[in-house]
């Protein structure tokens, strides 16, 4: 009971503040100005997600004092600075480097303060022990969810959507594999970006923007190694298919713009949802989309855990 009504205080708390940001963003100035590679028309304020940040780690913070959960400081840490590197690319435009760099440090502090996959199952070979090396593919994963929820964060509520699916996914999961930590975040991250979306659905009255697409994308790489359990070897599948919809589209279209020799960290419209959107399929129907494939592959992962 305590637990839901903690949830539901972390929605409306980011509903409205949501709200208060984008009437101040909107006297600062700070819009994103369509061009030839964006999905909206007009320009619009950026950097909602920043409410998702300050909610989030706020909650995950007072939920270590009456929950019994611990409070990962090195979680924290990192996810700061994905966030205050993303929120000064949404206002000042960093380059793609720098914000590369901060990635990977927020990465490597998870690995060596947090933990990392040593051992990974692969159906017919069972599991595989890769030892100090499972850093090195714990680290690929993270810097690339990091970036990959900010390359698909680009129609009206998707990235919102899929946030609040995965964070349900492993509200639930936690709960059945006994993660508490888990658990509680996954609630805390679905519970601040519902709120959040209420003012992201088509039409977006604010743009998540880096500092939230990172963060969340960051937040779902690094959610399950928070708890004991994280590091079974089964888990970095459960990690990837809670955001699957995610991590293919990203992965597929990055690999097809490098075999053409592209420039892959420039902005463009290549992805499969942003093609449904160009073949004139609304913001909301693609969004929907995706969200009904993501939550029919969450259950299909909860009926194999069951």
């Amino acid at each position: 009971m305590i637990e839901t009504v903690a949830y539901i205080t972390v929605f409306f708390v980011s509903l409205i503040g949501v709200e208060l940001l984008r009437r101040w963003i909107v006297r600062k100035d700070i819009l994103d100005i369509p061009n030839e590679r964006s999905s909206h028309s007009t320009p619009t304020p950026r950097g909602g997600g920043l409410v998702i940040v300050a909610v989030s780690l706020t909650a995950y913070f007072f939920a270590s004092l009456f929950f019994p959960i611990g409070f990962n400081w090195w979680f924290f840490l990192a996810a700061l600075l994905i966030a205050a590197i993303s929120w000064l690319d949404d206002i000042v435009n960093i380059g793609f480097g720098w914000r590369f760099l901060v990635h990977v440090a927020a990465a490597v502090i998870i690995i060596f303060g947090v933990g990392f996959w040593r051992e990974i199952y692969f159906p017919y070979f069972g599991v595989v022990d890769f030892g100090v090396f499972g850093a090195f593919f714990s680290f690929c994963w993270i810097v690339w969810m990091t970036n990959a929820f900010n390359f698909m964060d680009g129609i009206d509520g998707i990235a919102g959507l899929q946030a609040v699916t995965a964070g349900i996914g492993w509200l639930i999961i936690g709960k059945m594999l006994q993660m508490p930590e888990t658990s509680i975040l996954g609630g805390i991250l679905a519970s601040s970006s519902l709120g959040f979306l209420v003012h992201n659905w088509e039409p977006a009255k604010i743009f998540m923007g880096d500092v939230g697409s990172a963060f969340l994308g960051f937040g779902f790489a690094c959610i399950p190694l928070l708890s004991e359990a994280g590091t079974q070897p089964k888990m970095p599948w459960i990690t990837v298919l809670l955001v699957f919809c995610f991590f293919a589209d990203s992965i597929i279209t990055f690999f097809k713009r490098l075999f053409r020799r592209e420039k892959v960290w420039e902005p463009h419209r290549e992805h499969f949802y942003q093609y449904l959107v160009l073949r004139g399929w609304s913001h909301r129907s693609v969004t929907m989309i995706y969200s009904c494939v993501s939550i029919a592959i969450s259950c299909a992962v909860l009926v194999l855990l069951s």
